[in-house]
């Protein structure tokens, strides 16, 4: 979620068929008005996929479930189990105080990727935003946007 900026849902409603392993690829249908798009895997992301796809055909979901993440119930994996994974962490890592939410990925991603210089234009379609005025808000907390006005 947070390398790819993906809403709760975006992750939980990727299919099979958006993932393309050998081009190292895949589909994400962006929600809320936001623009699909196709986004690489990076580092790991291929294996770590191959090896979560092993395990889900041992899971032998029904094949009526098309989405790459499925639950111990061999049901499609829902916001709420998200949420209580990410709470889980969270509390693992002495972080409950900060009331950690799925979201919070989506908009860590934005800051960084601002933090890196990366153009606000690619960052904007990149996350799926239709507006400009989307993405500009994770510039706001970069110390160094003035830096080199001068």
């Amino acid at each position: 979620m947070f390398r790819h900026g993906l809403r709760v849902s975006e992750l939980c409603s990727l299919k099979l068929s958006g993932i393309d392993l050998e081009s190292k690829v895949f589909h994400v249908r962006r929600l809320k008005g936001c623009d699909h798009g196709v986004q690489e895997f990076y580092n790991g992301e291929t294996a770590a996929i191959k090896a979560w796809l092993v395990k889900r055909g041992k899971m032998d979901p029904p094949a009526t479930i098309e989405e790459l993440f499925v639950s111990e119930r061999r049901r499609q994996l829902s916001r709420v189990t998200v949420w209580a994974m990410i709470r889980q962490v969270a509390a693992a890592a002495g972080l409950q105080h900060l009331e950690l939410h799925p979201h919070m990925l989506r908009h860590s991603c934005g800051y960084v990727l601002v933090n890196k210089g990366i153009d606000v234009r690619v960052i904007q379609d990149f996350l799926g935003h239709r507006s400009i005025s989307s993405t500009v808000r994770y510039t706001r907390l970069n110390r160094s946007r003035f830096a080199k006005l001068f």
